[in-house]
């Protein structure tokens, strides 16, 4: 990036979206997705139109897959029969990205708590976070429907920060879409754009107001101070 790293010093809790920036669950979407579409008459889609839609949750990937939009009569119909799919399949290929064990490993060792900051709902979080066992590992879990509101509202970062024993100006957050951002600034919560993740080619981070774009886990400890 040849930029130095601006640090951010307090940090007491780092704080992650799950799809497309803790874990790799695209495989496993668009596996669902593929399905659905298979039962529908339809071919499948190619991996890589679906992995941007990823972070978009059954939203994005129903607009993808069926041109459904949610003022559609069959979207709610459909998202329910897709996402029972997603469940039933919810860990065939995900994995944490490259790096983010690593990561945990090292906050970890730097007594740092870490946790999770999602819009994908508690019936889907809890068991994948399970599987891959980082579910002991957080220090917060919250999922879509843990809160009235999820993102961009800043509530759910809220709701983190205070479970980590944290202000929000002591939790840095990371994420891979606009709302995450958006989220955590109105928290007053710094964050990192996680550029590893389901970025779209329309996308435009830089704009987002992040304190900065990480292209590899790892670079998230440039950013703790002291």
């Amino acid at each position: 990036m040849g930029m130095k790293a601006v640090k951010l010093d307090g940090i007491k809790a780092v704080l992650f979206d799950l799809d497309g920036t803790l874990v790799d669950t695209a495989p496993d979407l668009g596996y669902a997705l593929n399905l659905q579409r298979a039962h529908h008459g339809l071919p499948p889609l190619a991996n890589a139109v679906i992995r941007p839609q990823a972070s978009h949750g059954a939203r994005g990937l129903l607009g993808l897959g069926f041109d459904l939009h949610p003022d559609d009569a069959r979207f709610a119909r459909m998202r329910e029969e897709f996402l029972q799919l997603y469940a039933d399949n919810i860990c065939r290929h995900s994995r944490p990205f490259p790096g983010i064990l690593d990561l945990l490993a090292e906050l970890e060792a730097r007594q740092l708590k870490w946790g999770v900051v999602t819009n994908k709902p508690a019936r889907f979080t809890e068991p994948l976070m399970s599987v891959l066992d980082l579910a002991e590992r957080a220090a917060c879990i919250v999922s879509g429907d843990t809160c009235p509101q999820s993102k961009p509202h800043p509530a759910p970062m809220l709701c983190a920060a205070e479970l980590c024993g944290a202000t929000p100006a002591q939790c840095l957050y990371l994420g891979d879409a606009e709302r995450d951002i958006q989220a955590a600034s109105a928290a007053a919560m710094p964050a990192l754009v996680a550029a590893w993740g389901y970025l779209d080619a329309v996308d435009e981070p830089h704009t987002w107001g992040a304190h900065a774009q990480i292209r590899h886990p790892a670079e998230t400890l440039d950013y703790l101070g002291s």
